[in-house]
């Protein structure tokens, strides 16, 4: 009779919040963050899910926890520094992190308990603005703008049909399809013109469109 081979009994680290909050960010990372509950992070870890509980009060918790590791991420320039150069590299920081982890989006600025490197970074944010000559109600006008484009063009950019790696020619015919061009005639120039062109980079409309953003900030400032 065939006997059950020997299991594993390497031993398992130590549970802790850190391990918790980092399983639970590559869960969401792989399965979105609407597959993520206490019962899959559990089975993930190889504990019960009460042993949770230890270390996070509740999902909510959870949340809170990994939308804090992703801000952790997003390199922010030194407080003294140009603030026009420094919001363009936070931008450019920010939608880096919003590749890595495309779930996030829509909770980085929902969450009513942030965590600490949250804070920190609102905190760095606003100050860099100030110092570069806004005002309190001018700060919180560019904040809010800068932050409406970036994580709305980090939505729209997940759910783009194509990667930045592919053959866009592979993907915008099938846009057209059988229909003649002449019936939509600016989108068959915008294709053939502009996205078709070699070196196109849908990255590049991103950096576009802060840089009108941030010229703008700087008149009204």
């Amino acid at each position: 009779m065939a006997t059950d081979p020997t299991p594993n009994t390497a031993p398992r680290s130590p549970l802790t919040r850190e391990l918790v909050l980092h399983t639970a960010l590559a869960l969401a990372d792989q399965h979105g963050v609407a597959a993520l509950s206490m019962r899959k992070l559990a089975q993930q870890l190889g504990v019960e899910a009460m042993s949770l509980y230890h270390h996070v009060a509740s999902k909510d918790d959870v949340l809170d926890g990994i939308v804090d590791l992703v801000f952790n991420e997003i390199e922010l320039p030194p407080t003294t520094a140009d603030w026009k150069a420094a919001m363009r590299d936070r931008a450019i920081s920010t939608r880096h992190a919003l590749r890595r982890h495309p779930w996030a989006a829509g909770l980085m600025e929902s969450r009513s308990a942030p965590g600490p490197a949250t804070l920190r970074h609102h905190d760095a944010v606003l100050a860099i603005l100030r110092a570069g000559g806004f005002s309190v109600a001018m700060a919180a006008h560019a904040y809010s703008l800068l932050d409406s484009y970036i994580y709305g063009f980090a939505l729209q950019e997940a759910n783009l049909p194509f990667e930045a790696s592919d053959d866009l020619s592979a993907v915008a015919e099938p846009m057209l399809g059988p229909t003649p061009a002449e019936d939509y005639p600016h989108l068959a120039e915008m294709l053939t013109e502009h996205v078709l062109q070699p070196g196109y980079d849908y990255g590049n409309e991103f950096l576009f469109g802060l840089d009108l953003i941030l010229d703008g900030l700087e008149q009204a400032r």
